[in-house]
């Protein structure tokens, strides 16, 4: 009987870590769409091939790197997804975890930051990617017991960011151009009685 009264509390743990793991993973229809979307070649117009093959191809840059040294030297400011311009994550989010990669504990305020299963490479994982664009942007993992208010640590790839520091210029936010996008401006245009060419 002791045995079947101490197991229903770590019964009752597994089963809110199992959902808390599945929380993130929002059934893929209801995910939102991001509202850039370009074609490969778009791409690799507009980002250098190490930006094009972590943001586009979910790839990693090396830990330690030359980047890495930049983001933990850099003061108060904030970091922008390098493929779009949203705000993602602010230098108060920002701690040293050791890990050789930018991490934060929380995202900005912008909310900027949608967080999908990822079942990659064997692994169970939590991607993170940008809201706007579906940017790569790395993972975040949960109770790795950092003394940080949330004890969650986004690992973030520092090519994936562009940093600005306080009180400088966000960088400008790249124009949506999809289809649904110009209907609507079309729509918005019509209804205040101006004729959209």
């Amino acid at each position: 009987m002791k045995l079947r009264i101490a197991l229903v509390p770590l019964l009752a743990a597994a089963f809110f870590i199992a959902q808390a793991e599945d929380k993130p993973a929002a059934d893929s229809k209801t995910m939102p769409k991001p509202e850039i979307v370009k074609s490969e070649d778009d791409w690799k117009k507009m980002l250098t091939p190490e930006q094009f093959q972590v943001t586009r191809m979910r790839g990693t840059e090396r830990p330690n790197g030359a980047i890495y040294h930049e983001f933990e030297a850099q003061g108060e400011g904030t970091y922008y997804c390098v493929c779009c311009g949203a705000e993602l994550f602010t230098s108060k989010e920002k701690f040293h975890s050791g890990c050789g990669w930018p991490s934060f504990y929380d995202t900005s305020k912008a909310k900027g930051v949608l967080e999908k299963v990822d079942n990659s490479h064997g692994m169970h994982r939590v991607e993170t990617v940008c809201k706007r664009c579906d940017a790569h942007l790395g993972h975040v993992f949960e109770g790795e017991g950092f003394k940080t208010p949330t004890d969650r640590r986004f690992c973030i790839n520092g090519i994936a960011l562009k940093f600005v520091p306080k009180g400088g210029e966000a960088p400008k936010l790249l124009e949506v151009n999809s289809a649904a996008v110009q209907e609507k401006k079309g729509e918005v245009a019509k209804e205040g009685g101006v004729e959209k060419k």
